[in-house]
């Protein structure tokens, strides 16, 4: 059977705005027909913090902080929640709900997007496997979660190696279309991913670190040797081909649809509105 053709995005590393611009853009020409299903893949400049569109910004975040450590800050289209952006591979994928085969079920749509990161694991030697949260004290957890960090836990689906979590992901679907981006660490500082956050002191702060470390870890910490940014591109571009059976070929923007972007990320993304709507 012929494999369904997907365009190819490799942006490099771009600004936040223009990172969650881009995202929605695709969104929105593929919702339109005006492009095929996408796989994107992208970096951050500066590196940046991201919250979940429900998190509270003032709430959680010690915004001083990321302001002192020269991050960039934005708000995601999609749930979950706060990530620092810094040393990973960020990928995006684009695609109609009526896409052949793609469960109607939000969870289950992630478990068949998230065979190529599975696959993209496994081209670099490393046994990852889906996460499935079995007893009622992991489903309530899902639920209300102990604290704003990405990292903290497992959810549905999402890529364990060695029992801790090694890549998180967050969907919206808009407009038939769902759109899933997600964080794959190479490398994690732990001790500058929890000054981002405000606590009730430090003893909290410091148990809070001590249990992510035993739920979080990054490919570096567990690879028996350094993987780089390039082969691991390489890697996961070649775990969605395989993971989702489809044929990536390169896709360009268009001059309008760059200027598209751009207008997006200024307007929307750069905007206190939008960044500290709750």
């Amino acid at each position: 059977m012929e494999k369904q053709v997907w365009g190819f995005i490799d942006s490099g590393d771009c600004s936040a705005s223009y990172n969650m611009a881009l995202d929605e853009a695709l969104l929105n020409w593929h919702s339109k027909g005006e492009i095929p299903p996408v796989i994107r893949f992208y970096g951050w400049n500066p590196a940046t913090l991201s919250i979940g569109y429900f998190q509270k910004a003032e709430k959680e975040i010690d915004l001083a902080q990321v302001h002192q450590q020269g991050l960039g800050f934005v708000r995601r289209p999609t749930g979950g929640r706060a990530v620092l952006h810094e040393h990973e591979l960020t990928y995006s994928v684009i695609v109609t709900e009526e896409y052949p085969e793609m469960p109607k079920n939000v969870t289950e749509a992630y478990r068949v997007i998230s065979e190529g990161i599975l696959m993209g694991f496994r081209n670099l030697g490393m046994d990852a496997y889906f996460a499935v949260p079995r007893t009622d004290e992991e489903k309530a957890a899902l639920k209300e979660p102990r604290s704003s960090v990405c990292f903290d836990a497992p959810s549905w689906y999402e890529l364990v190696v060695e029992g801790r979590k090694v890549a998180g992901s967050a969907q919206t679907r808009q407009k038939g279309v769902i759109l899933q981006h997600g964080s794959i660490l190479l490398d994690l500082d732990d001790e500058k991913l929890f000054s981002m956050f405000k606590f009730p002191n430090e003893r909290v702060k410091e148990r809070m670190m001590k249990s992510f470390h035993n739920k979080a870890v990054a490919i570096n910490d567990i690879s028996s040797r350094k993987i780089d940014i390039q082969e691991a591109k390489e890697a996961f571009k070649k775990g969605f081909a395989e993971g989702l059976g489809i044929d990536l070929q390169p896709y360009e923007l268009t001059e309008g649809q760059a200027e598209e972007v751009m207008a997006l990320a200024r307007t929307k993304y750069e905007s206190n509105e939008w960044n500290f709507m709750r």
